[in-house]
């Protein structure tokens, strides 16, 4: 058994439509648990269920092997980071620190001893004086950080805490939440909608959609063995290039989106020919041609620079594809560029379900990089 351990989970407002249903899920202790998903996939909805602020409609929650369906919040021996910070205005960073140690009634020596320690790891000393007006939103996000740390809490729940901060700082705060819970050896469950997030600090990630979980497993596993189309489109930065394809066995080839035809390899041979396929493709896979291995000329439709690499956008049937190259390349919009397209490293899935048929073959042949 986990430290959570969700059995058949349940969630509805109307005894109708279940915001969340049967959700079974065990998560370690120690462990970074990340759970991602679009919008309204109920995400949140079980944060809050795990933390006690919303009731369970069925199903069993248990928390270090106890069952806590019906406890309090204060008697689950956790902390939360929420989305906005939920500092109080009128208090000090110091103040805002220990409000639930006060409310523990933890003795005052105690409370200042915990305070220094917190304050000194996450750079906040020179600041326990401030009113949270007087905070930029990365201090406010280290301060919403540093209350749960002086918790001492062994599990800590974390609700979108960087969604308020810009892109720099989120970087950022992504290492250094990531740095906080491995040095505590906090078990930390993590909610976000971004896939980017979830792929940098997450030792598993569980991603949702419409209440359902669609995979549970590590985040290069999800990348490269997305289980279903949603996960393919949904894990990846820029997502799966995806299209709609037929299997032709009489002329061996695979035609996709009516536009790109490949000739027949042999990793198709396992594939079967009579049923609707649609195949993805991560950009970094879409290659750049050379005068001995082009296969395919596409029109490029835009251009981004981003100094390190370069990304293509091309039209492919009534689908745009990204092309993601090392490195900086003269390519203008409107020109035909030369392309190498792998059948190999293709995902083939069923259209009508969404499940995985095969993975890219260089998941299997690649190796595992160790220092």
């Amino acid at each position: 058994m986990g430290q959570i351990d969700l059995i058949d989970i349940s969630k509805s407002y109307d005894k109708q439509k279940n915001v969340l249903d049967e959700i079974n899920l065990s998560i370690e202790e120690g462990e970074f648990f990340v759970l991602v998903g679009p919008s309204g996939s109920g995400k949140s909805t079980l944060l809050r269920m795990i933390a006690g602020l919303e009731d369970i409609t069925s199903g069993t929650l248990k928390i270090s092997d106890k069952i806590v369906n019906h406890l309090p919040p204060k008697d689950r021996n956790l902390s939360m980071v929420f989305q906005n910070y939920a500092l109080y205005p009128h208090l000090s960073v110091e103040q805002n620190i220990l409000f639930g140690l006060g409310a523990k009634k933890v003795n005052k020596k105690e409370q200042q001893k915990r305070l220094a320690e917190t304050a000194e790891m996450m750079g906040l000393s020179e600041l326990l004086n401030r009113k949270p007006k007087e905070l930029s939103g990365g201090q406010k996000q280290r301060v919403a950080l540093a209350r749960s740390v002086v918790s001492e809490a062994p599990l800590c729940l974390m609700d979108e805490p960087l969604s308020n901060l810009d892109a720099k700082l989120r970087a950022q705060m992504r290492i250094e939440i990531r740095r906080l819970q491995k040095r505590l050896g906090l078990t930390m469950v993590y909610v976000t909608h971004d896939q980017v997030e979830a792929m940098t600090m997450g030792d598993r990630i569980m991603v949702l959609n419409d209440g359902k979980i669609q995979q549970v497993g590590k985040p290069i596993t999800l990348y490269n063995e997305p289980e279903n189309l949603f996960v393919a489109s949904f894990i990846g930065s820029p997502k799966m290039n995806m299209g709609k394809a037929v299997y032709s066995m009489n002329q061996n080839q695979l035609v996709i989106e009516d536009t790109l035809r490949i000739a027949q390899g042999p990793d198709m041979d396992d594939i079967p020919g009579n049923i609707d396929l649609t195949v993805g493709i991560r950009a970094e896979h879409l290659l750049p041609g050379t005068a001995e291995n082009t296969t395919h000329h596409l029109e490029a439709v835009n251009v981004e620079q981003l100094g390190n690499e370069t990304l293509i956008a091309f039209d492919v049937g009534s689908t745009l594809w990204m092309a993601k190259w090392l490195g900086q390349w003269d390519v203008q919009v409107g020109e035909m560029v030369p392309v190498h397209i792998d059948s190999g490293n293709f995902c083939f899935f069923d259209s009508n379900t969404g499940l995985l048929i095969k993975s890219a073959n260089f998941v299997k042949e690649q190796e595992v990089v160790s220092i």
